[in-house]
């Protein structure tokens, strides 16, 4: 299994859950404070709906790619890293509700890219608390706020 992951900071969320669960005809696989994702079976995708700040337009969070096992992450990471690329990993991170591994790279944008495989349910929305969840341990995106309720 694979598929694409697409992550947006969305001003209301329950209006974002209307909305998608209509286009896709599904309803969220995960509901939480300030977060839902929908795993659509065609085309398969893993859309997940950050709540961000009332009244801003929705923007992109980042982009990723689900894999099936930390085999994938690791045979990932190596060729990303042999293709040029800058890599982060990230072992038994919880992120998004989840425990994950993942490997980070950015795009010629900085737009953030993870390949990631959830392990196993988590308690917590971010890593740590005050950080913005989702980019890479160290790396800062002026966009992100410190405090910033998000994750993948």
């Amino acid at each position: 299994m694979s598929r694409v992951q697409l992550a947006l900071r969305v001003p209301d969320l329950q209006a974002a859950i209307t909305f998608y669960s209509k286009l896709f005809g599904t309803e969220p696989a995960k509901l939480r404070d300030g977060y839902a994702n929908f795993a659509v079976a065609e085309p398969p995708l893993k859309l997940v709906l950050i709540e961000g700040t009332a009244g801003e337009d929705t923007r992109l969070d980042h982009l990723g790619v689900e894999v099936a096992s930390t085999e994938d992450v690791q045979a990932a990471t190596a060729r990303l890293a042999q293709t040029g690329l800058a890599t982060t990993e990230e072992k038994d991170t919880a992120c998004c509700y989840a425990l994950q591994d993942k490997v980070w790279v950015h795009g010629p944008g900085q737009e953030p890219w993870e390949v990631y495989v959830v392990k196993a349910d988590a308690d917590t929305l971010t890593k740590q608390a005050g950080s913005a969840c989702c980019t890479p341990t160290g790396a800062t995106r002026p966009e992100q706020q410190p405090d910033a309720a998000g994750c993948c």
